[in-house]
């Protein structure tokens, strides 16, 4: 058998172990509910803030002083404006109008320390110039206020009545996805790649601490080279990560086709400019480098630590770093075709969110070839420190450096 098949062999024999060893426990599966775990008490909190919120809303008031020969007319308007709003717009709050007693001013101040409502805006005066008080918050409601006071004096103008349009509406697909469409893909594209690597490739860390703490990593080391370890443990990791993403990938499938035609609609928007299995692959091979490179990264760091609490401390900078990477390579996207977006995309740890973005936004298939490339280089580069750097500090096995050799004895 030659050296090359050998190190295949050995590094999909310890990739097959660590994937056993992983998937067929009870904690796999709360790893792979953690989701929908985590969304249950998202939902839950969200839930309640919603309730909070709502009732703020329900209480909420834009109010009129208006005389009484104008409550009509002003209330016809609201209701025409607020035609143009849908359920899931924000609309303006609810309309209430008082007529005017005394000092319209003092009745308006005195209209924000009512019990009964919560007043966003209050509108007193001529509706030619009308007098606006605004909350702090007030200030989309004082324009509703001001454009209600328009469309009240243009019926009066035309006779109590504005004309009544009827338009014909015709429903138009787009031969291609919009530019803001393909925006909105490459950053969906970059923070799904952002998510999955957080999520996933941190559980590498714990695998390397965990078997040199029960002296495996030793038994391993002297029958497998070392960066046949760290490559199989990595490529371990990653089937236990395409495990976890078919399965959610099934289920958000299923979910999506009982989606309603609005939302089938908005995300035909959101087509890439390569097409759509054509992403799909790269989006795969953009995340299994990101993974990969990660990974390594992480399974360096846990070579190195020897406790838990060493393991949290040394992977929260390379967390960090992650969330830099995404952000940068987001805002490479606002800036396409310039020298930050090529150095974004040429930096390592950057470019598997870049390039993934860059797939969605431009229609060139020629840079992912070089990109791959660079980053499979970049992938080969971290194990190798990694495996080099776990020889020399921790297994003190590593070859002595060229100028501490002693010289040969005759």
């Amino acid at each position: 058998m030659s050296r090359l098949r050998r190190t295949i062999r050995q590094t999909l024999t310890i990739a097959r172990r660590d994937l056993i060893a992983t998937v067929f426990t009870p904690i796999f599966l709360l790893f792979l509910f953690a989701p929908l775990i985590t969304g249950s008490f998202g939902a839950v909190g969200g839930l309640g803030a919603a309730t909070v919120a709502q009732g703020s809303a329900d209480k909420a008031r834009v109010i009129a002083i208006v005389p009484a020969a104008l409550a009509r007319p002003i209330a016809e308007a609201d209701t025409r404006l607020r035609a143009a709003f849908r359920r899931d717009e924000d609309a303006p709050p609810g309309l209430t109008t008082l007529r005017p007693t005394g000092d319209a001013q003092a009745q308006a101040r005195a209209a924000f320390r009512a019990k009964e409502y919560d007043a966003v805006a209050v509108l007193y005066g001529p509706l030619a110039s009308p007098h606006i008080l605004a909350a702090a918050r007030g200030g989309r409601a004082a324009d509703y206020l001001t454009l209600l006071a328009q469309e009240t004096l243009a019926a009066q103008a035309l006779g109590g009545r504005l004309p009544v349009v009827a338009p014909i509406r015709t429903s138009v697909e787009r031969a291609a996805s919009s530019q803001g469409g393909r925006r909105q893909s490459a950053f969906f594209a970059s923070l799904g790649i952002f998510f999955l690597t957080l999520l996933l490739a941190s559980q590498v860390i714990g695998t390397m601490a965990e078997e040199r703490n029960n002296k495996v990593i030793e038994i391993l080391a002297a029958a497998v080279p070392l960066e046949s370890v760290f490559l199989g443990k990595l490529l371990g990791m990653f089937g236990v990560a395409v495990l976890f993403i078919a399965f959610w990938g099934t289920v958000l499938s299923q979910l999506g086709a009982m989606a309603s035609p609005g939302f089938a609609a908005a995300l035909h928007e959101l087509t890439p400019a390569v097409g759509g299995p054509v992403f799909a692959l790269l989006f795969a091979a953009y995340f299994a480098t990101a993974f990969l490179l990660l990974g390594s990264v992480f399974l360096g760091i846990g070579a190195q630590a020897t406790t838990m609490r060493e393991i949290q401390l040394l992977s929260l900078p390379v967390t960090l770093t992650q969330v830099g990477m995404f952000g940068l390579a987001v805002a490479a996207e606002a800036h396409p075709g310039s020298w930050f977006q090529t150095a974004v995309e040429l930096f390592p740890l950057s470019s598997s969110f870049a390039m993934a973005g860059h797939a969605a936004s431009s229609p060139a298939l020629a840079p992912h070839v070089a990109a791959l490339a660079w980053q499979l280089l970049w992938v080969t580069i971290s194990i190798t420190l990694g495996a080099r750097a776990f020889r020399r500090g921790v297994l003190q096995s590593g070859s002595a450096r060229w100028w501490r050799r002693r010289p040969a004895s005759n």
